[in-house]
């Protein structure tokens, strides 16, 4: 199947800061296609954010509403999804992503990371005594494992989200994956 027009879906993952949520939001307007960010839809479904969720559930409880949703969103026609950055540290989660659609790693240096995250401070992950050394630490837990299921990997330390755009419509071109028809 060729999947220049239309694929199940396309998946971006990479570290939090990689530009998933731009990068998706342009893909998708780009493609006609709807675009569903993971973090956005657990806030809207759950009315609270995301350092709130972790306060009351932990990281396990955000984890197992991120695999639920990610199951739901995944089997959707047309979509473009930005996962959460951490969602590849389940292998049930990296098996249904590289099951499910086409699956882009947007690869972003710990530097560049650290410049864009810096100061947010919706990112639990990140309140800690030495943050920057926590995006180094979690870069080299998670690059394996997005590396392990990505379909494409793009490029994200140059330019803009634009480019990266043109960089993963240049990488779909033609590109050919054996997807089911159903999830």
């Amino acid at each position: 199947m060729t999947t220049t027009t239309s694929v199940i879906c396309l998946i971006l993952i990479g570290m939090m800061g990689a530009g998933k949520t731009t990068v998706g939001r342009e893909l998708a307007r780009r493609r006609g296609t709807r675009f569903a960010d993971c973090d956005h839809e657990l806030i809207a479904r759950t009315g609270v954010s995301i350092p709130v969720i972790f306060d009351i559930e932990g990281e396990a409880g955000f984890r197992r509403r991120e695999a639920r949703l990610l199951d739901e969103l995944t089997a959707e026609n047309d979509i473009v999804i930005a996962t959460g950055g951490g969602v590849v540290l389940d292998p049930a989660n990296r098996a249904l992503l590289a099951r499910r659609g086409i699956v882009i790693y947007l690869d972003v240096p710990s530097h560049v990371l650290w410049e864009r995250t810096r100061h947010d401070r919706n990112r639990p992950l990140l309140q800690v005594d030495d943050p920057r050394a926590r995006i180094v630490e979690l870069h080299c837990q998670r690059d394996p494992l997005y590396r392990e299921i990505a379909d494409i990997v793009i490029d994200g330390e140059r330019g803009g989200s634009s480019a990266m755009v043109n960089q993963i419509e240049k990488a779909l071109l033609g590109f050919e994956k054996k997807l089911p028809c159903t999830p």
